[in-house]
């Protein structure tokens, strides 16, 4: 179901932190132009023009510092906003002979930014524009990604034929909002996509509706797209284009979130019965051992994101495995369990230790405790095995958040990879 981290829908929060996710804050326009590639340069290309990408980046970014999210940090722009200005410069210019540079594109909630291209390239019958994808202060795998636009005519009344060029992915399996065959462009992306062509054949005289061939292609996207979930949910040979408002908010987790409701969608459409959700490589290890890899899911610190999901696409089981901190977040009730967003809770694993049997100093060690690791090994020491008490009070938390006929169990491992708790499968209340 998923590895990594994601890509894969939503907004490009996906091609991880995964990435940053859209919201309503808007980056600031583009800066002055870069100097392009035209048909009497050196073809562009993803080798041969690597200061060209970096001056271009620079002149999208410039001037966009004091354009802050409420956290402080810059937003920026997703693969389908990106994508959409280089299309609609590369129609503009394949009918005018010249590329609109900088290009305004037009984003849903009424944003329309200016990018600054950074190639163009233009042929007797193609027109390729390219633009650098920048993701503000997000850690999005795909900030500065070269995301290329080629158009051509199509064929009279054909409309709108979307390509996957050279690291954009083509969706292998059923489950996704794309049929299978279809090149990743998200439905989101494809529809303002089709807006700014449309609105650019306008522009040149036409009807507004353009017979085109658009490929899109991103530079070094396969490579990427291996840091992202795409290849386990069946998205093969690049990454996907993506962006529901076009705005990447840092640290968002919008497409974190999004990639695992892909991975459920995907186990569910392949008649799974069971998924495997996961807090990270360690936790994946120690699951692959029970389970095979197509039932694994990247869960991440989002318990909260899979159970939320389940509980109106369910499938009939489902293992949390992770740390022993984690999941003591999570028997605690929390469903964030990032470590800078919740913290462990000493006194509730105290009074487990005393449901366990665990005598009045060994409570009071437990719950004086500087970490779980340390509460944990006290118990061990004393004969209580707190993993097994934390898996099963996670286990239940699990199954009242998920409200739905799914059997649950808990896997708690130490930071070494060794199991040092686990539940039986418990039935939701329902």
């Amino acid at each position: 179901m998923s590895a990594g981290q994601p890509d894969a829908t939503g907004s490009d929060a996906g091609q991880p932190h995964t990435h940053g996710g859209d919201s309503g804050a808007s980056p600031a326009p583009a800066g002055q132009p870069p100097r392009h590639v035209t048909s009497s340069d050196a073809p562009a290309g993803p080798g041969n023009d690597a200061r060209l990408a970096r001056e271009g980046r620079r002149a999208q970014t410039s001037g966009r510092e004091a354009q802050l999210t409420s956290s402080g940090l810059r937003p920026g722009w997703t693969t389908g906003a990106c994508a959409a200005a280089a299309a609609r410069a590369a129609w503009s210019a394949l009918h005018t002979g010249n590329f609109p540079d900088p290009v305004e594109v037009e984003l849903p909630a009424g944003r329309r930014p200016a990018f600054a291209l950074t190639f163009e390239q233009l042929g007797d019958d193609t027109a390729m524009a390219a633009i650098t994808k920048d993701a503000g202060d997000d850690p999005d795998v795909t900030d500065g990604a070269v995301i290329r636009a080629t158009v051509e005519r199509g064929r009279p009344g054909s409309g709108i034929t979307f390509r996957a060029g050279s690291g954009v992915g083509t969706v292998t399996r059923p489950g996704l909002p794309l049929s299978v065959g279809e090149p990743a462009i998200n439905p989101v992306p494809r529809t303002y996509i089709a807006e700014n062509l449309a609105a650019a054949d306008r522009s040149v005289g036409g009807n507004g509706s353009p017979d085109v061939v658009l490929t899109l292609s991103i530079d070094d996207g396969e490579q990427i797209a291996q840091r992202t979930w795409n290849p386990k949910i069946g998205i093969l040979g690049g990454l996907s284009v993506l962006g529901t408002t076009g705005v990447v908010v840092p640290y968002s987790c919008s497409a974190w979130i999004a990639s695992i409701h892909e991975g459920i969608d995907v186990a569910r459409a392949d008649g799974a019965s069971h998924a495997a959700a996961c807090t990270g490589s360690t936790s994946q290890r120690i699951a692959r051992e029970f389970y095979p890899d197509v039932e694994l899911l990247d869960m991440g610190d989002f318990a909260g994101a899979v159970l939320k999901y389940l509980h109106s696409h369910p499938l009939p089981r489902l293992t949390i495995c992770g740390g022993f901190a984690k999941m003591s977040k999570l028997a605690n009730g929390y469903l964030d369990l990032h470590s800078h967003r919740t913290r462990v809770d000493q006194e509730q694993l105290a009074r487990l230790a005393r449901e366990g049997g665990g005598d009045d100093e060994l409570v009071a060690a437990v719950g004086a405790a500087h970490t779980a690791s340390q509460a944990y090994q006290l118990s061990h020491d004393a004969g209580i095995e707190l993993g097994d008490l934390v898996a099963r009070a996670a286990a239940r938390q699990a199954a009242i958040t998920v409200d739905a006929p799914i059997d649950i169990e808990v896997i708690c491992t130490d930071r070494a990879g060794t199991i040092i708790g686990r539940s039986p499968f418990t039935a939701a209340a329902h």
